[in-house]
């Protein structure tokens, strides 16, 4: 392992991965928990909707909002040496907030309000960011758990880089906006709907959409908005803390990419904006990294390949010799890519790159998880 990354995982209390879908990032993170693990740490992972096969890999039928215990006896009989302990966690975003919710409104009648309200129910779930501030707070509320001595969060994907840091603001930006005080003025204190105060225009708006929706739709309109308020100065104090929290000196964020030039520039994108938020860097992880063979084959390598392919009573027809020098030669082709994307990483001077190699095949068990680690317990490639 590098000695900033073997740095990381011996002494930071909050690993963040970040990266876009499709990078294997989920996995990285689960990686990374076992190679903390095996280190002796006891290590909580945090994901966001892992695939099924990730569940199954550590020995869970599924992963849940609880925390649970990867059995260590599935690391004994695979020959992995585990002196720490790992635990499994997903992030249901609803119930987060719904525990926010809770501890914020001014009442336990006022919450229950809430979060029996139909338009709730579905803004829990939807509002733009939501997914993102929900896995900040989550991270904030199991930070000072004593059972653990690191936590894993894997960040949701997102489609801009943004979406993740900006996920505090853009909460108190929905629940504050202009609209939403327009509403509120419109319900007023009592939490009934009046139209004195509204313009004509406005009024008549909103008495036709009365008409459409019933007038159960403005009555749970009106408890959703002054629910709101109640809840609000709970939700701007607690989206600073949660933002202070991300940049104190427990913290680092790993930014996991593909070699591919479009996902390397949006790496270093999201790396500018955790510097532009005073969010502390930690390293980049390329995944699926294709290096180049320390020499190129000859036509006697090609040759004893097809070779070895006809003892395995493999098919073959034409000029399999010449076949497989093209595909070493594309291969070369890929890997030099590979090598000039990753040095433009380099060339940015962003610290520690690790470059992880392709597997044959997706991690799908505790072995590939176990072998994926062991690459970042190295420092890769």
């Amino acid at each position: 392992m590098s000695a900033s990354l073997a740095t990381l995982l011996r002494e930071k209390h909050i690993l963040v991965t970040c990266g876009a879908g499709g990078v294997g990032k989920t996995t990285t993170a689960a990686a990374i928990s076992v190679a903390a693990a095996k280190a002796g740490r006891r290590v909580l992972c945090l994901t966001i909707d892992p695939a099924k096969r990730l569940a199954e890999s550590l020995g869970l039928k599924e992963m849940r909002h609880e925390a649970m215990v990867v059995d260590p006896s599935r690391f004994a009989e695979r020959g992995i040496p585990i002196t720490g302990s790992l635990t499994a966690m997903m992030l249901d975003t609803k119930r987060t907030f719904d525990e926010l919710v809770e501890k914020y409104s001014s009442s336990p009648e006022k919450a229950q309000a809430l979060l029996n309200n139909k338009l709730y129910r579905y803004m829990s779930t939807s509002l733009a960011g939501t997914q993102e501030y929900m896995a900040m707070e989550k991270l904030v509320a199991v930070k000072n758990d004593p059972a653990y001595d690191l936590i894993v969060l894997d960040t949701p994907p997102t489609a801009n880089a943004l979406d993740f840091l900006d996920a505090p603001e853009r909460m108190v930006g929905a629940l504050d906006s202009p609209a939403m005080k327009w509403l509120a003025d419109a319900f007023g204190s009592s939490g009934r709907f009046s139209m004195n105060i509204l313009a004509k225009g406005a009024a008549t708006v909103l008495k036709g959409i009365g008409k459409i929706t019933g007038g159960g739709f403005l009555e749970d309109m009106s408890q959703f908005v002054a629910q709101l308020q109640d809840l609000f100065g709970g939700f701007r104090e607690r989206a600073v803390r949660v933002q202070n929290e991300l940049r104190s000196p427990g913290v680092a964020f790993l930014l996991v990419t593909s070699p591919s030039p479009a996902s390397i520039e949006e790496a270093l994108f999201f790396s500018e904006k955790l510097r532009e938020h005073r969010m502390p860097r930690g390293a980049f992880i390329v995944n699926r990294f294709r290096a180049a063979s320390a020499q190129s084959p000859t036509e006697a390598d090609a040759h004893a390949a097809a070779n070895s392919l006809r003892e395995k009573r493999l098919p073959l027809d034409g000029a399999p010799e010449t076949r497989l020098l093209q595909a070493f030669a594309q291969s070369a082709k890929l890997a030099e890519a590979d090598a000039r994307s990753v040095a433009r990483l380099a060339a940015e001077g962003v610290g520690t790159i690790v470059r992880v190699p392709e597997f044959a095949t997706d991690v799908h068990d505790l072995v590939l998880l176990d072998a994926l680690a062991q690459w970042l317990e190295v420092g890769g490639i």
